[in-house]
């Protein structure tokens, strides 16, 4: 899932957008609540997302090989 790095990221981007008299527990109440919001949706880095695009391009090139050996042993059998 999401990187630490990314939500610590958001959580700095909410601290300094919010008024400067609030508290060390509202803060992390708001991380706590963030983090369990973005699991929840099931987000992934960008590296994850190319990771699973290289698997699965690989994965088509072996179907297309393996569909092509079946219509060559087809052709074979006739």
């Amino acid at each position: 899932m999401m990187a630490n790095g990314t939500i610590e990221q958001l959580m700095s981007a909410i601290s300094k957008a919010v008024p400067p008299g609030i508290s060390d527990d509202i803060k992390k109440n708001i991380a706590a609540a963030l983090k369990s919001k973005l699991d929840q949706l099931g987000l992934v880095t960008r590296e994850e997302l190319e990771v699973q695009e290289l698997l699965l391009s690989r994965l088509r090139q072996q179907l297309t090989e393996l569909e092509q050996k079946i219509v060559e042993l087809e052709k074979q059998r006739k």
